[in-house]
């Protein structure tokens, strides 16, 4: 990137920062969960949204479905496609980074998807849970030799990133450097904030292609029983053709822990909030699964997805015009009183958690859900299990972020641990 072409990044972004900022400072819901304190703090945000109907349109151009029915509507129909309708001419202002299936329809993402499923199967992940019980436990040891630590930097990041990564095929001397590229291209999904940033994800993603070609040159001379081995003859094959075998692989890295990062982080902030629903935890720790569902449900780790509309059709009775871009707020409908009895109290007993949008629906249903789950029943459980006097040092600090919504600093404390 020359100095000119970030100078004019830097002046669009500028631009349309301010502009969102009037829009929001003058009221408008749809655009203050892009700033501060709206986005740090959005539920009552989502609450007026709701009332203002299924599908609210805002000043900036796009639509915002609001409850879980308009937004199951969304992510399920086939009215709709994470690609701008052919032809359109439009594109996606939120796309800075290419991560494959993600950002495809079928039949695109349909071959795609094919590539990467068997690895993420329920079947193959119930095959995992010795090795994440294993890794989970090693990172909770160092964690708990102090008395004191950082919930997110030395046990809810290091612990799905190192899973993933074994998953994959990635060798420990590579695996330090795996998680920091990781962790920018993760904080991608949000768009870029400047030209500098923009910089730093493109670094990021060619550093991690470079990984990558080196990692699938071995696997095509010594095929093993992992991801990368299973990409490598998918490519050969012409499965996965030229630039989609990076796209690839860079969203199986992001799919494998950005979630579950902060699937612990939120719950475990949640848990703490609430001395009883963590007493609970404590004394049967086989809810463990149970909490997994209200935390996805209660605070989930993505809250927004977004879909373009591909031809003329209506949402819980609002008209959408093809061409028209939609803004599926997940967190919304996951507290939606229409659906969830009492949607803003965490309860661990919840009967219906469960049903939440938070890996979305659909085709685009999220390939690492069952992961996910396993990590963060694991997680959960082993917390519980072995520091039950697991109590915060200091107030958690947010990512200045709204698709991924979770923490960047937990200090926290446990003695029995020790």
């Amino acid at each position: 990137m020359n100095l000119l072409e970030g100078l004019r990044i830097d002046a669009q972004l500028r631009l349309a920062h301010t502009v969102s900022w009037v829009y929001a400072q003058r009221g408008d819901h749809t655009v203050r969960l892009m700033h501060r304190p709206w986005q740090h703090t959005p539920y009552p945000t989502y609450a007026r949204l709701r009332a203002q109907g299924p599908v609210v349109t805002g000043p900036m151009g796009f639509a915002v479905a609001t409850t879980r029915a308009s937004v199951g509507e969304v992510v399920r129909g086939s009215e709709f496609g994470t690609e701008p309708p052919p032809g359109s001419g439009l594109h996606n202002r939120f796309d800075v980074v290419d991560l494959s299936f993600l950002q495809r329809d079928p039949p695109d993402h349909t071959r795609l998807r094919r590539v990467a499923r068997p690895a993420f199967a329920p079947r193959m992940i119930r095959t995992y849970r010795e090795s994440v019980e294993q890794v989970c436990g090693e990172f909770l040891d160092l964690a708990l030799a102090r008395d004191r630590f950082d919930l997110m930097h030395d046990f809810a990041q290091p612990f799905p990133i190192r899973v993933i990564a074994l998953l994959l095929g990635v060798p420990e001397s590579d695996q330090a450097r795996f998680a920091q590229i990781g962790n920018v291209i993760g904080g991608s999904l949000d768009g870029a904030r400047s030209a500098h940033h923009l910089a730093r994800i493109r670094k990021a993603s060619a550093e991690l292609d470079t990984l990558f070609d080196r990692l699938l040159a071995e696997r095509r001379a010594e095929p093993r029983d992992d991801v990368l081995s299973a990409v490598a003859a998918a490519s050969d094959e012409g499965q996965v053709k030229g630039d989609e075998v990076g796209a690839l692989c860079r969203l199986l890295l992001i799919a494998g822990f950005e979630t579950t990062v902060n699937l612990i982080g939120n719950g475990v902030m949640a848990l703490l909030r609430d001395p009883e629903q963590w007493r609970a935890l404590v004394e049967d720790t086989s809810l463990a699964s149970a909490a997994v569902e209200e935390v996805l449900r209660y605070d989930s780790p993505v809250q927004t997805t977004v879909r373009w509309v591909h031809e003329d059709t209506r949402v819980q009775g609002v008209p959408l015009a093809r061409g028209e871009q939609v803004i599926c707020l997940l967190g919304s409908a996951n507290r939606d009183p229409e659906h969830f009895g009492d949607p803003d109290r965490f309860d661990v007993r919840r009967p219906d958690a469960g049903e939440h949008l938070s890996f979305s629906s659909g085709v685009h249903y999220c390939l690492g859900a069952p992961l996910a789950r396993l990590e963060g029943e694991v997680a959960l459980r082993a917390l519980a299990e072995r520091a039950p006097d697991l109590a915060p040092t200091a107030m958690p600090t947010r990512r200045r972020t709204l698709v991924v919504r979770g923490l960047s600093d937990f200090p926290v404390k446990s003695e029995v641990g020790r």
